[in-house]
């Protein structure tokens, strides 16, 4: 009979309780920036400048939408985790202030790193030390693709790019040589029938390789429940993206010698690449398909069984 009572005690938790947790959450989310503000503008300047980092607003968003989605089964049973959030927030504190202090000599993209990984542990301690242990498991997914929203650090990021444009190079040259387009080939540069071209940094598909493998990540974690087919979906990414770069590559180089050099600097080579990034959608989407029918299939065989 009491714990009859017990449970019908919790399930009539008043709103306003809950909606203080949500406001407290809430505010320890923003102390960060109002901590460090001139890191917090300059990361918005990061943002603004370089399309590297454009999608870091967008991810906060999103596990927003993932925790909604999934709210009866987060927060079915509410507490505070003190040992959690501490565990979490004390080194959150210890990159924010790493940053501010700016210790190594970690330049601007390095400082927005350490400041931006410091956030993300703060939220994801925050959420645990408001929500508790509980609803910190059950929102792990929503809580680690916020991981995204920290800039990628350097050196790891030029070695990224350079990897991108020696196979993007390898993947055209496939091309060029399935389409018979004569080419010679010098390193990243390609001496074509009357231009030559050179696949710079900003042809690497930095950009859309790190837009794809987020859309990735967020289509396994809406439709897929297994870690290890969610893993193997975003593996393919790689070369699925150095595909589409590389076909983007011999597109435009092809058009620019048998139709107009201008294809080379006009729209499609500035804008195209949402065209080309659908292209790289579509056999992500059919692999997903795939996928989440087997995943489907296997407790309907166990259940024949």
């Amino acid at each position: 009979m009491n714990s009859t009572n017990k449970n019908i005690e919790i399930q009539a938790a008043p709103s306003p309780a809950t909606s203080l947790l949500a406001l407290g959450f809430a505010l320890l989310c923003l102390f960060p920036f109002a901590l460090a503000w001139d890191l917090t503008r300059a990361l918005a300047t990061l943002v603004w400048t370089n399309d590297t980092f454009s999608q870091i607003p967008l991810i906060p968003l999103v596990s927003l939408f993932l925790v909604y989605g999934s709210r009866e089964e987060i927060f079915s049973e509410v507490s505070f985790g003190w040992i959690t959030g501490a565990a979490l927030i004390t080194p959150g504190l210890g990159f924010l202030i790493a940053a501010r202090l700016d210790v190594g000599q970690l330049g601007s993209a390095n400082q927005a790193t350490v400041f931006m990984f410091g956030i993300v542990l703060i939220w994801m301690g925050a959420f645990a030390l408001f929500f508790g242990t509980r609803a910190f498991r059950a929102a792990r997914t929503p809580l680690l693709f916020l991981l995204f929203a920290v800039p990628i650090p350097e050196p790891l990021l030029s070695k990224l790019i350079a990897f991108l444009q020696k196979e993007s190079a390898d993947a055209a040259a496939a091309f060029f040589s399935l389409g018979r387009v004569p080419y010679l080939r010098r390193g990243l540069i390609f001496d074509l029938p009357g231009v030559s071209i050179q696949v710079a940094e900003e042809c690497s598909g930095i950009r859309s390789t790190l837009a794809l493998f987020i859309t990735t990540a967020l289509a396994g974690a809406l439709f897929l429940k297994s870690n290890w087919r969610r893993l193997l979906l975003l593996v393919v990414v790689v070369p699925i993206a150095i595909v589409k770069n590389g076909l983007r590559i011999a597109t435009l180089s092809t058009l620019a010698i048998y139709v107009n050099p201008a294809f080379l600097t006009g729209n499609l080579h500035h804008h195209g690449g949402v065209l080309f990034f659908l292209i790289a959608l579509v056999p992500m989407a059919l692999l997903l398909i795939f996928l989440e029918k087997q995943e489907r299939a296997r407790p309907a065989a166990a259940a024949r069984a």
